[in-house]
């Protein structure tokens, strides 16, 4: 079953931040298997609060994930973003 993550930009607090955290990003994600399906496009909120940007990725299982969540390269990266900005991430099976 594929494993999918979505950030959910609620707040930004540091613009610095977040761009330091953009340009670490991409070391995070070479070599995984992972797909980038939606980043950052127009965004339209039905329901609950406003989202300020989206991030859709897919993984194909769990534990790939999870190994990419918890990875050096991804916890240096991820240091900036809490410093930048409030996100909700969700980790959730697929069909």
């Amino acid at each position: 079953m594929p494993y999918y993550v979505i950030f959910i930009k609620e707040r930004v607090k540091d613009q610095n931040e977040i761009k330091e955290y953009g340009k670490l990003v991409p070391a995070a994600a070479a070599g995984r298997n992972m797909k980038r399906l939606a980043a950052y496009g127009e965004i339209e909120t039905l329901e609950g609060p406003e989202a300020l940007g989206t991030v859709l990725l897919e993984f194909p299982t769990r534990q790939d994930a999870l190994a990419w969540y918890d990875s050096e390269e991804y916890k240096k990266a991820r240091a900036h973003r809490f410093l930048g900005a409030d996100y909700r991430v969700i980790m959730f099976e697929g069909v």
